[in-house]
């Protein structure tokens, strides 16, 4: 188990001189600005991390909001599939560099149709994954072998197999990943988590984790194909699906999530987009990063979508249910329960959740709130980051198994040191898919 994540992991070292060496196509346009023009708190342009963004849809804005805010870090390309949406990534990315520097323009971003041509932009550190879930650990992967650190939104990976492959390539290439779980730098989450890991609960027999239901297969009604989508492209190693809007919009100006989440194809339905935070932050709290659950037993009734329940080897129960507080995590122990979301902190009894940690209690990992800028100073300092390669992988990994455990609707054994099923050829077969050629 992984009690300090702050110690240095076996990465190769990135020297800083690298970065320096580096010559940004942002940077061109910014670079005859003296340091005191940038003001105050902005870092020269040849001493920031580069960065490439791939996948432009609604979760990118946020993202690209962050990264803007940090000073260590410039934006320098995008990628997607629709033109439209690298169209208002640029429009966006640009006019906020404008409004930073008090500059009436600022044409530094490059932007690619193909992400393997982001991937050869030389002047790129770095890159932030926001695609669906079925692509990132193939982006992933090229992207740690063409040399750039990555950020990826979770869950981590879609399948099991592409989980063990990725956390071999990072620690092949000894670059520094960072899984999208932010829930961590969340102090709410953390306080949970040390409290729990320090038995101020006593001993834990019971954790209950409400999240939405797993994946079903594609069933959406074939609409017009849009002219400003390469849609061979955008199903990638999926099956080639029929398009519908609700799949993915043509914009990002639509008030529903793009419902590719919902989709065995392509995602792992709500229960793989919600339990990559909650429960990550179940295994966070027993010191599980590195394992997770022996047995999976579903529902006996063979529609339910709720009810999975899931067995530690040292006989902790977690529960896939619903305990009326809407996506959370309730935690049952010897000394009383304790609820987590983001929108609560609270147990029973109340004193429990109001303890102070003593001197002597272990403390976790903390980001200082901000789960970006950790990746950052973790490519800066050649450090592991607070939800590395290995966590999101075990994180992604309960979800793929309750998924397949819906699926099959039978009980599961799952040997988490060597990750395959025992006695069971069909659900190991389900550990991976034949990626489609295209």
């Amino acid at each position: 188990m992984k009690n300090d994540k702050k110690a240095k992991s076996a990465k190769q070292n990135y020297s800083r001189r690298k970065f320096i060496k580096r010559t940004s196509v942002a940077a061109a346009a910014v670079s005859i600005v003296p340091r005191f023009v940038l003001g105050k708190g902005f870092t020269a342009p040849s001493d920031k991390i580069n960065l490439g963004f791939i996948g432009l849809g609604r979760q990118s804005e946020g993202l690209v909001s962050r990264f803007i805010s940090e000073t260590t870090a410039q934006v320098v390309a995008g990628c997607d599939v629709w033109t439209t949406k690298n169209d208002s990534f640029q429009q966006l990315v640009q006019q906020q560099y404008a409004k930073d520097r008090n500059q009436d323009s600022f044409n530094g971003v490059k932007m690619h149709q193909e992400y393997k041509a982001l991937l050869e932009q030389s002047d790129i550190d770095a890159v932030v994954i926001a695609t669906p879930d079925h692509w990132h650990a193939t982006q992933a992967i090229d992207a740690l072998n063409s040399d750039k650190h990555v950020y990826c939104e979770k869950p981590l990976t879609h399948r099991i197999s592409e989980g063990i492959a990725l956390v071999d390539t990072v620690k092949k290439t000894g670059k520094v990943l960072q899984t999208g779980s932010m829930q961590r730098s969340w102090k709410s989450f953390r306080k949970a988590s040390e409290l729990i890991r320090n038995g101020y609960l006593g001993d834990i027999t019971k954790i209950l984790v409400n999240v939405g239901d797993p994946a079903v297969a594609y069933n959406l009604e074939q609409e017009e194909l849009p002219d400003s989508v390469n849609w061979n492209n955008w199903c990638g190693p999926a099956p080639l699906l029929s398009y519908n809007h609700r799949l993915s919009p043509a914009t990002n100006a639509v008030k529903f999530w793009p419902d590719w989440r919902l989709f065995r194809e392509t995602g792992g339905g709500i229960l793989c987009d919600w339990g990559a935070h909650m429960f990550d932050i179940a295994q966070w709290a027993i010191g599980m990063d590195d394992s997770g659950p022996v047995r999976y037993i579903p529902p006996t009734d063979p529609t339910a979508v709720k009810g999975l329940r899931m067995f530690y080897a040292n006989g902790i129960e977690m529960v896939h249910e619903d305990f009326g507080r809407g996506w959370g995590v309730r935690f049952i122990g010897s000394e009383g329960t304790l609820d987590v979301s983001r929108s609560y902190l609270e147990s029973d009894p109340i004193n429990l959740v109001n303890a102070n940690l003593k001197d002597s209690d272990v403390r976790l990992y903390n980001s200082g709130g901000n789960h970006y800028n950790d990746w950052l100073h973790s490519i800066t300092n050649n450090t592991n980051p607070l939800c590395d390669v290995e966590t999101g992988h075990r994180s992604a990994t309960i979800c793929n198994i309750a998924n397949i455990a819906y699926q099959l609707k039978r009980p599961l054994n799952w040997n988490p040191e060597e990750q395959h099923f025992m006695g069971d050829m069909e659900a190991n077969a389900l550990r991976s898919r034949e990626n489609r050629i295209f």
